[in-house]
């Protein structure tokens, strides 16, 4: 299986062309997000076959210049409050300060599957493409991860997130759950949780090569230049 023949197969049932008829008209009579050829990028980026962490958010981002198919990610390095409060647990985590950028791409090449819930979004309008078939989709998505004999980290942030683990049945895959990164979830359960070197030590225990979650931000001594 790869993620083209999963899509091909979903296009074929009667929820996705129902979907699809939805998005379509929505994406001629109205901005919505990502852009259309970006849709499905954590599936264009991430191959099924080379998924290690599965990131699980919402829906995308509602303004401009912002999402582009990967959950938490966002084209500019503007990055919104739930984003500063991952990089600032990854830096306690990790024991370094970190490079923060918004477009995550790096870590979806590195096999961090970022996947969204609901795949659209109508400009300015969270949720606003909830209930019309996306979630079908996305849990047929973890479903199939779930399916997958190679050992795959689930991190789940969240209420709506932390509802899927009643898909994660195999027991060679780990879940890591905690409350959501937002401002109003992080200081629950989020903080401390310590999710990335947990990731890390259960990838090199299964033999597969760590993600590089960040890379270390040089402090240059201006006296030294």
């Amino acid at each position: 299986m790869t993620w083209e023949s999963f899509i091909n197969t979903e296009s074929q049932k009667e929820y996705f062309k129902k979907l699809m008829e939805f998005v379509n008209e929505e994406y001629k009579n109205y901005v919505c997000h990502p852009n259309y050829d970006e849709i499905f990028n954590a599936y264009k980026l991430t191959r099924l076959e080379d998924v290690k962490v599965v990131i699980l958010g919402q829906d995308p981002y509602i303004n401009y210049n912002e999402a582009h198919g990967l959950a938490f990610s966002v084209q500019n390095n503007s990055l919104p409050p739930s984003l500063k409060n991952i990089y600032k647990e990854m830096e306690t985590d990790l024991g370094y300060k970190v490079k923060k950028q918004g477009n995550l791409t790096y870590l979806a090449k590195q096999g961090v599957f970022l996947l969204n819930t609901i795949l659209t979004v109508r400009h300015g309008e969270s949720l606003s493409h909830k209930k019309r078939g996306w979630e079908e989709f996305t849990d047929n998505t973890i479903k199939e991860l779930n399916n997958q004999t190679h050992p795959i980290v689930f991190i789940l942030w969240g209420n709506d997130a932390r509802k899927k683990k009643e898909l994660l049945t195999n027991p060679i895959h780990l879940i890591i759950e905690s409350s959501h990164p937002s401002p109003l979830g992080a200081s629950k359960s989020f903080f401390g949780s310590k999710p990335f070197s947990r990731a890390n030590e259960y990838l090199l225990k299964n033999n597969q090569i760590p993600i590089e979650w960040a890379e270390k931000e040089e402090i240059y001594d201006l006296f030294t230049i």
